[in-house]
């Protein structure tokens, strides 16, 4: 699971102010020059209104840091959102004015930059309202948690489990302690956190828990086996965190997929092992196109999707959607959503159709299935009963591009190398979409993935969203 930190978010924040900053700038000057009724209308062309701008953008940049604007949403309530976001935007606008006072830009339309305040003032609050409402609205969904292993239970495990739960809205989620004492299991660490297991059950609680990353809350060499323990997280996709004491180099462990990072954690400098990508700012803009992109089309395809509805309930009995437990990220289930295109009770019949399976491995699929209706066989070549699954992109669940989601069994009967797919959210599309599906096999399809996750980037996955296009217009999906 991805991670953003609160360096990469300011950033971000920064440019999105700066951005909306220009645009209310422009639309005032659009507005003023183009749009007012007589004798409004018009604009002296005397002042450079580019130099304007730009003293708009460095006051307000300077005013909005130094009140406090890019202070992490998390733990604060809206009134001090709100509170913050009217310091500084007086402050920034009080700046502009005085600076213009100063430098005698005496021909500025004043009313042009009363629109541009207006405007920009409006926007910047439903822009940090946007932000605050939707952090209120995933921070304890499934999929928006970070879930944590913590190894140890003393004083370093202590005051890593105080500091993450006092924090408010920390977005981490801790499952539980493991411990190399077996004596200490069912020993109740800080506040409820207990000690679950011991490391013999390591792999196991990896295999069969949703866990994000493992922290070392104990000396490394106390730990029989710990090379052993973090190649089997390292390859299974799990991020690796060790407490103070830097023992990664003192092991000797060299990474075979994963990087090696400092990062600091709840005000503690940690070494991270990571095998999934750590460009925060991308994987955030990643994140924002899925949320924007899956509401547009869902809006855009609005009539088809109403119209395949109604054909599905006048062709065959049974419901529009068909709802399939499946796995994401990091071994979530969740609920996948598809147009029906089988009779109503499939999954009852696929038992005795087992031995009609034309692709190895655990996955399950048969080119001429016979549980499939015609409707289906159309919506399926065409990959339209698809596209239900925006709806998943929405609620947090998928991404447009990444691994296709498994089924419970599969998983069950992975590798430990194959578990690591599961360590970026699952999307609708991905190589192995576009490289011949049905045609190529289980391993290469595993592999498939693990490429996307090593060298994923966003040119990456604005190019596999072009190329999934042909599959759809010409129908060549099974």
């Amino acid at each position: 699971m991805y991670t953003v930190d609160n360096r990469h978010l300011k950033i971000l924040h920064q440019v999105v102010d700066l951005g909306i900053l220009a645009a209310s700038f422009i639309s005032a000057y659009m507005i003023k020059r183009y749009f007012l009724p007589e004798p409004f209308r018009g604009i002296s062309q005397d002042p450079n209104y580019y130099f304007v701008l730009l003293l708009v953008l460095l006051s307000c940049f300077v005013m909005f840091n130094l009140s406090g604007f890019y202070k992490p949403y998390r733990g604060r309530t809206l009134d001090q959102i709100i509170g913050n976001t009217l310091k500084g935007t007086f402050l920034g606008f009080g700046t502009v004015i005085l600076l213009l006072y100063m430098i005698k830009e005496a021909d500025v339309s004043r009313l042009m930059m009363a629109l541009f305040i207006v405007i920009a003032f409006c926007s910047l609050m439903i822009n940090k309202g946007m932000i605050y409402f939707s952090l209120q609205v995933h921070k304890n969904r499934e999929f928006s948690l970070r879930n944590i292993l913590v190894v140890g239970s003393r004083k370093r495990a202590y005051d890593l489990i105080r500091r993450v739960l006092k924090t408010n809205d920390s977005g981490i989620r801790i499952l539980g302690c493991l411990e190399t004492d077996e004596s200490r299991v069912g020993v109740e660490v800080y506040d409820g956190i207990q000690v679950t297991g011991t490391m013999r059950d390591f792999n196991q609680v990896l295999c069969e828990n949703p866990v994000d990353e493992v922290v070392f809350a104990m000396p490394l060499k106390e730990i029989d086996g710990i090379k052993e323990h973090i190649f089997f997280a390292e390859t299974a996709g799990v991020s690796i965190r060790v407490l103070p004491d830097w023992e990664i180099p003192s092991i000797m462990y060299k990474p075979e997929s994963a990087s090696a990072y400092f990062n600091s954690f709840m005000g503690m400098q940690t070494i991270v092992l990571s095998s999934v990508p750590q460009n925060g700012i991308a994987l955030f803009t990643k994140a924002i196109m899925d949320y924007l992109l899956a509401f547009i089309l869902l809006v855009l395809l609005s009539p088809l999707l109403i119209v395949i509805g109604v054909a599905i309930k006048l062709t065959s009995k049974g419901p529009v959607f068909y709802r399939q437990k499946r796995i994401g990220l990091g071994g979530r289930e969740f609920y996948l959503l598809k147009f029906r295109t089988m009779v109503q009770g499939a999954d009852k019949m696929q038992e005795a159709l087992i031995s009609q399976n034309e692709v190895d491995g655990p996955v399950f699929k048969i080119r001429n299935d016979p549980r499939v209706t015609w409707l289906g066989r159309i919506l399926r070549r065409s990959s339209l009963d698809e596209l239900a699954q925006l709806i998943n992109v929405l609620r947090g669940e998928m991404s447009l591009v990444g691994p296709r989601p498994p089924v419970p069994e599969e998983v069950k009967k992975y590798e430990v190398w194959q578990r690591r797919r599961l360590s970026m959210k699952p999307g609708l599309t991905c190589i192995w979409q576009v490289s011949g599906r049905n045609n190529i096999d289980f391993e290469t399809w595993m592999k498939m993935d693990l490429n996307y996750i090593d060298n994923w980037s966003l040119w990456l996955d604005v190019k596999l969203l072009v190329l999934t296009m042909p599959a759809v217009l010409f129908a060549t999906g099974h």
